[in-house]
């Protein structure tokens, strides 16, 4: 064979060998040397709705699972368990905007104008994480300083952390157009009332996406140093969009956008990791099997390939090339009880 660039690849750059070659459930695109996690390290993870099955994972595999705000104690068993999911209590972070200003709101440097939007019941919730108090408050007063603890936990876990695992969720976004405050719904979903003179949509573009995440690893590599970040892409569709265009359109382009940022971002700065998680489930071979009847939620048997090659490679393991059995009742068993926000957008 003559000499040529491609003469000499691994396997692993070969779609046929790689990909077409491969049963689906030994499918693993994860560098070997990507990232390696030890069980004493404070592991932390934000994000979108995937982001709480990645701290599920961590937690009963035994990691250290590092919560800076506890949930309260609660009747219902299983809204508590999946609170426990969140490094603290900022519920769902879609944006990379949202998650620039969860910092800069918790470290002191931008404060914004919004307080508190009241619900029909009377009861008040706060606008940044409107799913994260069920029963509402009493009063505006109440979610100013439930908010005011809640950020000094958020600062804290920033300084604490080892290992933030953060998941791209969305593009599309919502803002306050008297400071540019970024939302995770707009309101007259989950409170408030909607007004289009004051609340507006927004869709980041890769350059503001980069410029926002570059902010947000800067800040944190300032107040902590040693600091590592994973980065993923949620393979989970987008619930709704409000581009002027067809919904599948809008995901194509919210998944292309972000799977960039995480290159973009892994490049520009040291100890920054991706983690396949997308690609291993939207791939061609596995595509049918990890997603349920609404074409949307990945099934367990998803989660668990996923969520496998996760620990797989923080264990510092060699990647399994051969296939791993399918357990059919299990692939047919539902997914864990997640706290998602986006659900309310859809009517």
């Amino acid at each position: 064979m003559a000499d040529h660039p491609y003469a000499t690849l691994p396997a692993e750059r070969y779609w046929r060998k790689a990909v077409a070659g491969v049963p689906p459930f030994a499918l693993d695109p994860t560098r070997p040397e990507a990232f390696q996690l030890t069980r004493h390290e404070k592991i932390a993870t934000a994000g979108s709705c995937f982001a709480q099955e990645v701290a599920r994972v961590l937690q009963e595999a035994g990691y250290t699972y590092h919560v800076t705000e506890a949930p309260p104690a609660r009747a219902d068993r299983t809204r508590q368990e999946a609170e426990t999911r969140f490094s603290a209590r900022y519920g769902n972070v879609y944006t990379t905007r949202h998650l620039l200003q969860l910092f800069q709101r918790s470290v002191g440097t931008f404060k914004p104008a919004l307080v508190a939007w009241r619900r029909e019941d009377g009861r008040y919730v706060d606008p940044f994480r409107p799913s994260m108090e069920p029963d509402g408050f009493a009063t505006e007063e109440e979610v100013a300083a439930a908010r005011d603890f809640h950020l000094a936990c958020v600062r804290e876990l920033w300084r604490t952390l080892d290992t933030l695992v953060f998941t791209f969720g969305l593009t599309e976004g919502w803002i306050d157009r008297q400071d540019g405050a970024a939302l995770p719904v707009p309101p007259g979903v989950m409170g408030g009332e909607w007004d289009r003179d004051r609340y507006g949509p927004v869709n980041g573009t890769v350059a503001s996406m980069t410029e926002d995440m570059l902010a947000f690893l800067d800040g944190l590599r300032e107040l902590n140093p040693a600091s590592r970040v994973v980065l993923t892409v949620s393979p989970i569709p987008i619930i709704a969009t409000v581009e002027d265009r067809h919904v599948l359109v809008s995901n194509s382009y919210t998944k292309s956008a972000l799977r960039v940022v995480a290159d973009e971002v892994c490049r520009a700065r040291p100890n920054v990791f991706y983690f396949p998680s997308y690609e291993v489930a939207t791939a061609p071979s596995t595509m049918a099997r990890y997603f349920g009847e609404n074409l949307r939620s990945i099934n367990e048997a998803g989660l668990r390939h996923v969520m496998r090659l996760f620990l797989r490679h923080a264990e510092g393991a060699a990647p399994v090339r051969h296939a791993a059995p399918l357990d059919l009742q299990q692939q047919a068993s539902q997914v864990g009880q997640v706290i998602c926000d986006e659900e309310a957008l859809d009517p």
